[in-house]
């Protein structure tokens, strides 16, 4: 009888020290989990004193000149292009052409381009101001160039862009000019349909240039294996993170009205390649309206993304990000 006892309270203890050992190791890889991507999530730099400011040509077309980024919008703007830039010198005039082509012809004298020069070393800033005058003959403001200091990134680049422009829409556009610029039109006709309920009740709203359509053409199928593969892969871990009604998130073409740039813009972390899907993680978050519309886009050569240690840094980031919003380290109504 007394043996069975001993038996009784050892296995009794046995348990309890199984229980207090797994409880230790679950709230050990609980602690370890959340620190690695506390350590690793993003903190997005501040803009220096300079990046404050923008330069444009003066109202003779002569002298360039600097001025204090506006603060909010202007009632005769009705599009913004924000144009992240890193050494662009070979391929932005391409770019230029095409979206001024257009904006003079549907919207004249109601546009703006901004020029984010992240950081370059190759003289983008100079090199689209001379265009601005000596090339396009264009209006003071109507070209505007943020030059950064340091290089931030192209999240950082966008951000800084957006949260500065004078227009009603704001419009973010790769400098390669992979998109054909007319596709802005149907953009701006979506949103347009999105923003205002039968009410007249205004919503946020962005519309999403899509290449999704294209993954059988041969635009996509002439791409090497390399890159074709580690498209399908990180597309793979897009979805699996939660991202599963957005079939391209990282189409450069992307449009918002003000108040989904004021709902999403002042609370991104991410500066690097994958802030795209920061921006749609908001936007699905606050039940911002969006809709993803069929764009042109082609292959353009010169990238400066590094395919296999970008598309690395890529992956590490978005477990980073969706794990940072899952465990409350990211907040979406938090600015940053």
């Amino acid at each position: 009888m007394f043996s069975e006892q001993l038996v009784s309270v050892y296995s009794n203890l046995s348990n309890t020290n199984v229980k207090v050992l797994l409880s230790s190791f679950v709230v050990a890889v609980a602690t370890s989990v959340y620190l690695i991507v506390y350590l690793l999530s993003h903190s997005p730099r501040q803009p220096c004193p300079e990046e404050l400011e923008f330069t444009t040509i003066d109202d003779n077309k002569r002298q360039f000149i600097r001025k204090k980024l506006p603060s909010r919008s202007e009632d005769d703007i009705i599009l913004s292009v924000v144009v992240p830039s890193y050494n662009e010198t070979s391929r932005i005039l391409s770019m230029l052409k095409d979206a001024i082509n257009f904006l003079e012809a549907e919207m004249p004298s109601k546009w703006e381009i901004v020029v984010v020069d992240d950081g370059s070393s190759d003289g983008t800033s100079d090199f689209v101001l001379k265009l601005s005058r000596d090339h396009f003959n264009l209006k003071s403001g109507q070209l505007r160039v943020i030059k950064f200091v340091h290089n931030r990134g192209k999240g950082g680049a966008v951000k800084q862009g957006l949260l500065h422009i004078r227009g009603k829409y704001g419009l973010f556009a790769d400098a390669d000019g992979a998109s054909k610029f007319s596709d802005v039109k149907k953009l701006i006709e979506n949103i347009e349909n999105m923003e205002v309920d039968d009410e007249g009740k205004k919503f946020p709203a962005m519309a999403l240039g899509s290449r999704a359509h294209m993954v059988n053409t041969e635009a996509v199928i002439k791409r090497s294996f390399v890159r074709n593969c580690l498209m399908y892969g990180f597309h793979a871990l897009v979805f699996i993170f939660g991202i599963r009604s957005i079939k391209d998130t990282q189409c450069g073409f992307k449009l918002f009205n003000r108040d989904a740039i004021n709902d999403i813009f002042p609370y991104l972390h991410t500066e690097g390649w994958i802030f795209d899907v920061e921006i749609l993680l908001l936007g699905l978050k606050k039940n911002i309206k969006y809709r993803e519309i069929p764009i042109s886009w082609h292959e353009v050569g010169g990238s400066k993304m590094d395919l296999a240690i970008d598309s690395l840094k890529m992956a590490k980031d978005l477990v980073i990000i969706r794990m940072a919003y899952i465990l409350g380290i990211y907040k979406p109504y938090r600015k940053c």
